[in-house]
C-alpha cells in the first residue's frame, strides 16, 4: 500500500464543452480521460488491502482490481476485470453516484479528494469500444432452461446477461420500440448517449440474449401466459408512472410530467427538429418542479430547446437537494435559476388554456423528517407568482399497475410496487423474480442493477433445483 503522502490531493480533473458551448446543443458533456489523464488519476489509488470502496458498489466491482491495471496501462485486463461483476461499465461510469457510493468509502477522501472511479470506469468501457473487437466472455454449456426477462432497462439487461452467461436461453420483452429502458427515455443525450445504451445493449445481445420490442407484457402476454413458455419470469420494468401534486389547474396546456417530456425529447428526438418533427413546447420561461437528477434533466433540456429563463422551483434549501453535486454545479454553470425554498400551490391559464404563470408559497425550514432532511414549512401570507408558459413536474415515479393488474396472485405493496424478498428477488408468485425500482421504487441505476444481479444468481438456483 501507497503512503498517502505520496499520493495527489487533487483528482486529474476532466475535459467538458463550456457551459456557452454546450446549452446550445445536445452534446455529450465531459469529453472523458485521456490515457494520459486515466493512468495518473489511477495511479492516486492506494491499493488498500482492505478496499472499502468495494463494499460501497452494489454490484461489487473489484475497483483496486481494475484500476491497478489501468496504472500499469493494462487495458484489457482492467476491461476485463471490470466485467467480472459489471456488464455496463459505459453506462454506470456516467450516470452511477459514485460521489454517495465507491468513492464516499476510498481512504484517499480523508486526505482530499477520492479515486475518481467513475470516470476511471467511463473511460475503460471507451476505451474497449474504440477497439477492433469486443471480448466476449466464456458461456457456460446449455442447461435447456428459458428465462423471460420482461423490461429492457438496466435490470433487465443485467440480469439477462447474468443468466445468458450461466448457460440459460433468454429472451427480453421490451415495451418501448428501443431497449434501455429509463436509460433510452429518461437520461437526456447531453449525460448518457444513445450511442452508449445502443452499444451497451448490443454487447448483451452478443451474449446470446434475444431481444424483443414493442411488447406489452400485461397485453401482447400475460405473465401467466409467459410461465407457460418459460421456465421462470423475470420482472424489471421500473418505475415509469409520474407523480403530480394535484393542484388546481394542473391540466392546463402546457404542464409536463417529467417522464413525458424527456421522452419526447430522448426517446422521440424531439431536439433533432425539423428531421424529426415530434411535438414538444419550446417554452421561453420554463419552471420544472423538483430537486433529484430527473429535474436537472430537464431544466437542462429545456435551456438545450431553447428556454431564455429555465427555473428549478424546490421546496427544501440547496443542501436538502437530492440530485448529484456534479448535475447541480452543470445547471448553475448553465445559467438555471434556483427558486429555493418555494412550494407551487396552482396553476393560472390564458384565455386559450394555456399555463401563463404559477402561484407559489414561500418556505422555511423545520425539524428534520422520516428522511432525515429538514421539513419544509409554508410560511403564511407570502404568495406570489411566477410567469411561466411551460411547467414540467419531476417529483418522483411509481410501478406501473399493468403487469400487478394482470397476474393473479402477485403481492403488491401499498405504493403499487411488487413485493419481493430483498435476498432473493423472489415474488409471491412461484417462478416470478423481480428487482429494481419496479420492486423499490424510483432508486439508481445501479442499485437496479445490484439486485437484479442477486436476483439472476438465485433464478439460476431455482431452475437447477425446482425449489421455491
Amino acid at each position: 500500500m501507497k503512503k498517502m503522502a505520496n499520493v495527489s490531493k487533487k483528482q486529474i480533473p476532466m475535459g467538458e464543452q463550456s457551459p456557452a458551448e454546450r446549452i446550445k446543443n445536445f452534446k455529450e458533456v465531459p469529453f472523458g480521460y485521456s490515457q494520459e489523464e486515466a493512468i495518473l488519476e489511477a495511479k492516486r489509488c492506494l491499493q488498500c488491502k482492505k478496499p472499502f470502496c468495494v463494499d460501497g458498489c452494489p454490484v461489487g466491482i473489484d475497483i483496486p482490481g481494475f484500476i491497478d491495471k489501468i496504472a500499469k496501462e493494462d487495458f484489457r485486463g482492467a476491461i476485463r476485470k471490470m466485467k467480472e461483476k459489471n456488464a455496463l461499465p459505459a453506462i454506470c461510469g456516467r450516470v452511477c453516484p459514485q460521489e454517495e457510493q465507491c468513492q464516499k468509502l476510498c481512504i484517499v477522501s480523508k486526505m482530499g479528494d477520492p479515486v475518481s472511479i467513475g470516470r476511471l470506469e467511463r473511460f475503460i468501457a471507451d476505451w474497449e469500444a474504440k477497439q477492433e473487437k469486443v471480448e466476449i466472455p466464456q458461456i457456460a454449456k446449455s442447461t435447456g432452461k428459458q428465462v423471460a426477462c420482461i423490461g429492457g432497462g438496466p435490470a433487465g439487461l443485467t440480469c439477462a446477461g447474468e443468466l445468458a452467461k450461466l448457460g440459460h436461453k433468454v429472451t427480453i420483452f421490451e415495451a418501448l420500440h428501443k431497449m434501455g429502458g429509463v436509460l433510452a427515455y429518461g437520461i437526456p443525450e447531453f449525460r448518457l448517449p444513445n450511442s452508449i445504451v445502443e452499444r451497451e445493449t448490443e454487447y448483451i445481445h452478443s451474449l446470446g440474449v434475444e431481444i424483443v420490442t414493442s411488447f406489452v407484457a400485461g397485453k401482447s402476454k400475460t405473465v401467466d401466459e409467459l410461465l407457460k413458455e418459460f421456465d421462470a419470469v423475470f420482472i424489471g420494468t421500473g418505475a415509469g408512472l409520474p407523480w403530480f401534486l394535484g393542484l388546481p389547474g394542473e391540466n392546463f396546456n402546457g404542464i409536463y410530467s417529467a417522464n413525458e417530456y424527456l421522452t419526447r425529447t430522448n426517446l422521440m428526438s424531439a431536439y433533432k427538429f425539423p428531421e424529426y418533427d415530434t411535438p414538444i413546447i419550446r417554452g421561453k420561461h420554463v419552471a420544472v418542479i423538483g430537486g433529484g437528477n430527473v429535474a436537472m434533466d430537464s431544466v437542462r433540456t429545456a435551456l438545450r430547446l431553447g428556454a431564455e429563463k429555465a427555473m428549478i422551483i424546490y421546496r427544501r434549501s440547496k443542501t436538502e437537494m437530492p440530485a448529484r453535486a456534479e448535475e447541480i454545479h452543470h445547471a448553475e454553470e448553465e445559467g438555471v435559476i434556483f427558486e429555493l425554498l418555494t412550494l407551487p400551490v396552482a396553476y393560472n391559464a390564458d384565455n386559450n388554456g394555456w399555463v401563463k404563470d404559477m402561484e407559489c408559497l414561500r418556505m422555511e425550514l423545520g425539524e428534520p423528517d422520516a428522511s432525515g432532511r429538514r421539513r419544509p414549512v409554508p410560511i403564511e401570507g407570502s404568495n406570489f407568482r411566477i410567469p411561466v408558459d411551460a411547467v414540467v413536474v419531476a417529483i418522483g415515479n411509481s410501478p406501473n399497475p399493468l403487469i400487478s393488474a394482470t397476474t393473479p396472485g402477485l403481492e403488491v405493496g401499498r405504493k403499487g410496487n411488487i413485493v419481493t424478498d430483498e435476498k432473493t428477488g423472489k415474488t409471491s408468485k412461484k417462478g416470478v423474480f423481480a428487482a429494481g425500482d419496479i420492486a423499490t421504487g424510483a432508486a439508481t441505476v445501479i442499485s437496479a442493477m445490484g439486485a437484479a444481479k442477486t436476483a439472476a444468481f438465485e433464478i439460476d438456483e431455482y431452475l437447477k433445483t425446482s425449489k421455491w
